[in-house]
């Protein structure tokens, strides 16, 4: 009881679903920093 249903209008989730798109598409051209870095250690040979 007292529950509140909030209507979202068709343009706002068409929004949000093409900016998720767009997130995962950069994230697939333009790794994080952490996994560039983690996959640069293991390439890098190691100097003694």
């Amino acid at each position: 009881m007292g529950e509140v249903v909030r209507f979202v209008p068709k343009s706002e989730l068409e929004r949000a679903r093409l900016i998720r798109e767009a997130r995962a598409i950069y994230d697939a051209i333009f790794p994080a920093a952490d996994e560039a870095s983690s996959q640069q250690d293991d390439e890098t040979p190691q100097r003694r």
